[in-house]
């Protein structure tokens, strides 16, 4: 017996299988798939009406049978096995492991599952470069803090937060009234008021340094907007700045980390991205933390930042070392 979800992803591989294998067997592609001779054929007679926009005879799949072989003469543009990229397989790992350890989830175990296929194909649809490891399995604090997060917005309680801001790359203190967890582009993130700022807030989870959930009631004001999401967590902002960068293969993680656009492939295994950014000393920092293994490309002025930083930079070493010395 065979279900629509163990068929679909058998007719998406077919006919990438059948091209690289032209005149093959019936039998011996069934046993490649696991599944009967006669299942095989009725999968290719559905492949068979399937094909482009148009759907005239010229556009539908076709297939040449002679015997008891098979041999795709027409693919319809399904020549392509369908995979993951690596970043593709990263969001998916990132989104499925915080899913997994959210109290409510439906099927636990179906989700744990989906996971292990993913990580045990993500190592060969993987660019060079990309950590497809990131941010995959939270960190022990990271799972405390949640479980913080979680205790407070069930017991509608106030949290008093230790909080790094990258932007500003600076530690602040703060407390803070849960409104709600979300995931977004497979980070987790607490909105909540924020007391400090008078605003509602995000804070990445795996930002908080410290966490505590206060005995005060959390009060967030009955007009406080949650943020809308629908597109993504950082709308790009009118006159905001961009910044072409390439990135070295083992840098490739950066377009994984922060939103990008207009990502190009390189050759040896180079990125070419395009990241908006709100703070110029951020993206500075970013790029010396780095090691050279991104070049700014534009704007002009950045790479001058970039340089003038890094230079600063060895010249203060040098005199770390030199008093040092003497």
């Amino acid at each position: 017996m065979t279900t629509s979800s163990s068929r679909m992803p058998r007719l998406l591989a077919l006919v990438p299988y059948l091209l690289a294998r032209p005149g093959i067997e019936i039998e011996e592609a069934a046993a490649d798939f696991g599944v009967t001779g006669k299942q095989l054929r009725k999968d290719l007679e559905l492949l068979w009406m399937c094909g482009l926009p148009g759907y005239g005879p010229g556009d539908l799949i076709d297939l040449s049978f002679e015997g008891d072989t098979v041999t795709v003469t027409f693919d319809a543009g399904m020549r392509r096995p369908l995979r993951l990229t690596g970043g593709e397989a990263t969001a998916v790992l990132v989104a499925l492991r915080a899913l997994a350890e959210t109290p409510g989830v439906v099927d636990g175990d179906a989700v744990r599952r989906a996971i292990a296929k993913i990580e045990t194909a993500a190592g060969e649809a993987q660019p060079a470069g990309v950590v497809v490891g990131l941010g995959v399995r939270e960190a022990g604090r990271t799972q405390s803090t949640r479980q913080e997060v979680q205790r407070a917005l069930t017991a509608e309680r106030a949290l008093r937060l230790r909080y790094y801001t990258a932007s500003a790359d600076r530690i602040s203190e703060r407390v803070v009234d849960p409104m709600r967890l979300l995931i977004v582009e497979g980070n987790s993130y607490l909105e909540a008021w924020c007391r400090r700022a008078d605003g509602v807030r995000l804070f990445r989870l795996d930002r908080i340094d410290a966490i505590e959930v206060l005995d005060e009631p959390a009060v967030p004001p009955s007009d406080a907007e949650r943020h809308d999401v629908t597109d993504g967590l950082f709308a790009p902002a009118p006159g905001q700045p961009e910044a072409v960068l390439v990135l070295a293969p083992d840098a490739r993680w950066v377009a994984e980390y922060y939103a990008c656009e207009e990502l190009a492939e390189l050759d040896g295994g180079r990125l070419r991205v395009r990241m908006r950014y709100g703070d110029e000393n951020w993206l500075v920092r970013l790029v010396l933390g780095m090691g050279g293994e991104v070049l700014v490309e534009q704007p002009a002025e950045l790479a001058t930042r970039v340089r003038e930083r890094a230079a600063a930079g060895v010249a203060r070493a040098g005199r770390l070392a030199a008093s040092t010395a003497g």
